[in-house]
């Protein structure tokens, strides 16, 4: 329902997607005369209602990526212990110290803290970046399509093309969650770059368009 099929993109809503996705899932139960659990007990609506939802959190992200989505699950922006951070990084195959450089949190004074997408620097250059976790393309983004609209935020996603879906899906996952939070604010900045997708890909292939155009008058 996210990803769509071919070339097309998917007609559901972000704010739509948790509802829209529950029908299908479901009708597995009016299909078969039972549905069982891997030792062969019924499953229960509530456990299939739960898997169902599950792709919205699975970890299939980098890991600087699956680090940012358990602790903003757990503290949104605010400060939490280092601490319990270095556990989490070091489970997920990640460090604090790296993700700093990265520029994805500030850690500090026993604290860490993921930087909202408003604290991301102007004139990021991903080609040049040496490390650039999903999480952080999302960001950069998010904060150039509300500062320059759909042509910058185009000329950011040509530029990490190989990145795109990925970061697309990761806006999807975060907008259910500050939903389900009730973080209205943040589940609006998801919303927005979801549904501006379609006029920030055209940007990017008017840029290629005239790229291409540029090469042949050289």
């Amino acid at each position: 329902m996210t990803k769509g099929s071919g070339d097309e993109r998917s007609p559901v809503a972000p704010v739509d997607l948790s509802q829209a996705i529950i029908g299908p899932g479901m009708a597995v139960f009016s299909k078969y005369a039972a549905v069982l659990e891997a030792d062969g007990t019924p499953m229960s609506v509530r456990t299939a209602l739960q898997l169902i939802n599950r792709f919205l959190a699975e970890d299939d992200f980098d890991v600087d990526t699956q680090f940012c989505l358990h602790w903003f699950e757990q503290h949104g922006w605010k400060d939490g212990v280092f601490g319990q951070a270095d556990v989490l990084a070091r489970a997920k195959g990640t460090s604090v110290d790296g993700m700093k450089a990265a520029g994805v949190l500030e850690a500090g004074g026993g604290s860490v803290r993921l930087r909202k997408w408003s604290e991301y620097p102007a004139g990021w250059d991903p080609q040049t970046d040496t490390r650039n976790p999903v999480w952080e393309t999302l960001h950069h983004l998010i904060r150039t399509l509300k500062q320059e609209g759909d042509t910058g935020a185009g000329r950011l996603l040509g530029a990490v093309r190989g990145k795109g879906e990925a970061t697309r899906q990761l806006a999807y996952r975060l907008y259910t969650l500050c939903e389900r939070q009730g973080w209205a604010e943040d589940a609006r900045a998801y919303n927005e770059l979801i549904t501006s997708w379609s006029g920030i890909e055209a940007a990017v292939s008017r840029d290629e368009t005239g790229a291409k155009q540029g090469r042949l008058f050289e």
